[in-house]
């Protein structure tokens, strides 16, 4: 995407209801059409757009997302009032499960000995990186750890302020799955919320409840559906449903074996024969329109903008 630097920032977040829908794929091929963007992979729970992307890494810092109980062996008697108390079954007799702690800091207040200290405790790790198509952010969480949203707001600094330096027109982010804090943390400041869904009971009901968390946040949204034709009735379901709460249906992208086989190959459809490309150039067009007009102070819309049709 280009523009005219001066421009305000905007954001496309791609998002599904559920995992495996193909959201990846889709910015993937994105991030070879845009120009001037900054690319962002919010799921922090699993990221694999850098799969896709071959980032250099540039920085690499670690990210304290709560607290965990350190037990000071001097002064532990081995009461286990701590253990008497824990909710969780995380601590017993000055040994703590880190596994089943939630960092709540009870047996803190409890210890009569004063032996638990609150410590900051290591979630995981942010990464700055550049990529042959641009800017690239993104982290992962340490396995069994939580506070994702946490992570994903700092993803989400880190991309902005790095599009500001950058004197970037467009923000291009990968969402978590389904609909809970993550997903909300990644909605924050979006100009447009592209919902990938696929023609399966789950992927439909999910797409219900991802609309209703767009709306209640008043972000903009619009639908693709990927693998349509392998379920044609299901398909037909959700084109009626689009059409009933006016929710713009951009695109239907036919499954093609041919897909997988490139994303193997760490490479995005964009990189395939033109029919390969063709659905996801088409998507790319309408979804700079409809991101043209997602912002009250556009100025040039999306007709404008210059991109390479790989």
């Amino acid at each position: 995407m280009g523009g005219d630097k001066g421009q305000p920032l905007k954001e496309l977040l791609v998002i599904s209801g559920k995992g495996g829908t193909g959201k990846t794929t889709v910015v993937a091929s994105f991030s070879r059409l845009a120009r001037e963007a900054v690319l962002a992979d919010y799921d922090v729970d699993a990221p694999d757009l850098w799969i896709l992307l071959d980032p250099e890494i540039q920085e690499e810092r670690p990210f304290y997302g709560g607290y965990k109980p350190r037990v000071v062996a001097d002064l532990c008697n081995g009461c286990d009032v701590c253990g008497e108390h824990c909710q969780f079954g995380a601590i017993e007799a000055g040994v703590v499960d880190y596994l089943e702690c939630e960092g709540c800091g009870f047996c803190e207040e409890v210890c009569p000995e004063g032996a638990i200290v609150m410590e900051e405790a290591l979630s995981g790790h942010l990464y700055l990186s550049q990529t042959p198509y641009g800017p690239f952010v993104f982290a992962r969480l340490r396995p069994g750890e939580e506070n994702s949203g946490k992570l994903v707001t700092e993803v989400k600094k880190e991309a902005r302020e790095r599009a500001t330096q950058e004197e970037a027109t467009l923000l291009i982010s990968d969402g978590p799955p389904g609909i809970g804090c993550p997903v909300i943390a990644s909605l924050n400041q979006v100009h447009l919320a592209l919902i990938v869904t696929e023609p399966s009971l789950s992927a439909l009901s999910d797409l219900k409840r991802t609309i209703e968390l767009c709306r209640f946040l008043r972000i903009p949204s619009a639908v693709v559906i990927n693998r349509f034709d392998l379920n044609p009735q299901k398909t037909e379901e959700i084109e009626t449903f689009c059409k009933a709460q006016g929710i713009a249906l951009l695109q239907k992208i036919p499954f093609d074996r041919r897909i997988p086989e490139l994303l193997v190959q760490r490479k995005s459809p964009l990189e395939g024969p033109p029919e390969v490309q063709r659905p996801f150039l088409e998507l790319w067009e309408r979804v700079l329109a409809l991101l043209g007009e997602a912002l009250p102070e556009k100025e040039g819309g999306g007709e404008k903008h210059q991109h390479s049709q790989a």
